[in-house]
């Protein structure tokens, strides 16, 4: 049995949202990872990392100012491709770009010999749940990526299929009343 059949994801937890104006709000997801700030903006910037977690594809570095980086989102059911340019890159501690429309910000702050991940995402309303089930399960790839354990990334109506989304999109409608 690999790492992957093995996965099962946690409850739903460290996830918050802001009131926006109108539809757009605020997704706020919070992970503690076991791994230093170096090593997790490594995971956010490079291609090759994104590769093994991020719902997304980059055709460049995420990490420097002004950089203009392809993004192509992994399971949609056609090409998606959106062109960002990088707004705030300070190693290792904030990264801000836009993806499909919507502000990306990273946060990473030393944390116990680790690294408190705090990630910022403008979502429509009515995707909140998914979106926080979604990123929940990247950020847990991401944790076994890091980890030396890879499981592969599980994203898109791939993920939606996964035994653990299901519960998990349930149990954020829950906690987000909607």
């Amino acid at each position: 049995m690999t790492d992957r059949e093995q996965y099962i994801p946690g409850p739903a937890s460290g996830a918050q949202i802001r009131k926006k104006d109108g539809e757009k709000w605020t997704l706020i997801l919070v992970r503690e990872l076991r791994h230093s700030p170096e090593r997790v903006w490594q995971a956010l910037t490079d291609p090759a990392q994104l590769r093994g977690w991020a719902p997304f594809d980059a055709d460049a570095s995420l990490g420097r100012v002004g950089a203009t980086v392809k993004l192509t989102t992994v399971g949609a059911p056609a090409p998606h491709v959106t062109e960002t340019k990088v707004t705030r890159a300070d190693a290792p501690k904030l990264l801000e770009y836009n993806w499909g429309g919507g502000d990306i910000r990273w946060e990473l702050e030393a944390f116990g010999g680790g690294t408190r991940l705090t990630l910022w995402t403008n979502i429509d309303r009515r995707f909140i749940a998914m979106g926080a089930a979604g990123w929940h399960i990247c950020f847990d790839v991401l944790d076994h990526l890091l980890s030396g354990t890879p499981i592969g990334r599980i994203v898109g109506p791939e993920a939606m299929k996964f035994g653990g989304w299901q519960r998990l999109n349930a149990e954020y409608a829950k906690q987000f009343g909607h």
